[in-house]
């Protein structure tokens, strides 16, 4: 782990738990854990991980376009799915501003298949059980070195511009409303007024939200 990543777990503690009911940083701690990090201005690592599809997905895919890069611990957990949620109905805000929004945790593809299906999710969800790209980014805290598969993941997120650099970095998350906050900062670094939160989830006549259908679109045969 490089000697950033090992300041980042630190700077969390006992805030990085597993379980996503169990995660209790509040908007103040998120605010000020932000303001800490040491990522921001650094190349964001290159990775390439599968999405729910089995289909790999590569940071070079979102060259000259903004990137989330968020990290979360489990599927069709509460405080994840109030955030996979969030993502999804403000993905068309964060298209109109040129960014996508990708998660990841260490669920398979087939997990978070489901997790999409069943919540109608617009976003794609990358697979990373061994924790690699986790690491890379400083959202996984390993176990001991006898065990250190048995370790936390850091619910966090990472914004990356259209270079690749990273611009903000939340080590800690609150889920509640971390979407709008997200946004609200996408619109601050690109010089946009903020428009307000985006307040009620839409579907269509299928039930589903307007960025999961169009993610089966594009998983029929449109580029991404």
């Amino acid at each position: 782990m490089s000697a950033w990543a090992r300041g980042l777990v630190g700077l969390v503690g006992v805030a990085a738990v597993a379980g996503c009911q169990d995660y209790h940083a509040d908007v103040a701690m998120e605010s000020a854990a932000a303001e800490r990090s040491t990522l921001v201005g650094r190349q964001a690592p290159r990775f390439t991980l599968p999405d729910q599809n089995d289909r790999p997905v590569a940071l070079d895919d979102y060259r000259g376009r903004w990137l989330v890069l968020y990290f979360y611990p489990k599927d069709d957990t509460p405080d994840c799915t109030c955030q996979a949620t969030e993502f999804t109905d403000l993905l068309f805000r964060f298209r109109d501003m040129n960014a996508d929004v990708v998660g990841v945790s260490e669920d398979s593809p087939a997990s978070h298949r489901k997790f999409s299906e069943k919540h109608g999710l617009g976003i794609y969800l990358l697979s990373d059980p061994d924790h690699e790209v986790m690491a890379l980014y400083g959202a996984w805290a390993a176990g001991s070195p006898a065990d250190p598969r048995q370790g936390r993941t850091i619910r966090s997120t990472v914004m990356i511009d259209p270079a690749g650099t990273i611009r903000r970095h939340w080590p800690l998350v609150a889920p509640r409303g971390h979407a709008e906050r997200v946004r609200e900062k996408l619109a601050q670094l690109q010089g946009r007024p903020s428009s307000g939160a985006w307040p009620v989830r839409q579907k269509d006549q299928r039930g589903m939200s307007p960025g999961y259908a169009g993610m089966i679109h594009r998983s029929q045969g449109d580029q991404r």
